[in-house]
């Protein structure tokens, strides 16, 4: 898993990358075989001026399917680094449950022809002495 992170506007410190990256990897320490890289871009809005202008913007690249973009933006930067990555985290974590659910290959129609079948073939193996 690649992380890139980027800022404009403002100096990327070394405790805020850390923050993210350890953010990231707890977030997607299960999906982390399917996550190819995480994109990481910070920006500060309105500059100067203040208010909630501290912008995270998430993509991140999962292997077999779209990729996910996730954008908060907040008045404390941390705040919107945590929001965004347990966004991003449920999000590439739903896409996922959902692709294990339908896998591809065999339609729905077709799953649910092949059931009942399967079922009673494993019944009448079971019935033979």
């Amino acid at each position: 898993m690649q992380v890139l992170t980027q800022a404009r506007g403002f100096d990327l410190t070394a405790s805020v990358r850390e923050h993210i990256e350890r953010r990231l990897h707890f977030a997607f320490d299960r999906a982390r075989h399917r996550v190819n890289r995480i994109s990481v871009m910070l920006s500060d809005v309105n500059g100067p001026r203040g208010g909630e202008d501290k912008r995270c913007r998430i993509q991140v690249s999962v292997a077999g399917a779209a990729d996910v973009l996730i954008d908060d933006c907040q008045s404390d930067l941390n705040v919107a680094i945590d929001r965004a990555v347990d966004r991003a985290g449920r999000t590439v974590a739903r896409r996922l449950a959902r692709r294990r659910e339908h896998p591809h290959g065999v339609s729905a129609d077709r799953r649910s022809e092949l059931a009942p079948t399967v079922a009673a073939d494993e019944v009448a193996g079971q019935e033979l002495p």
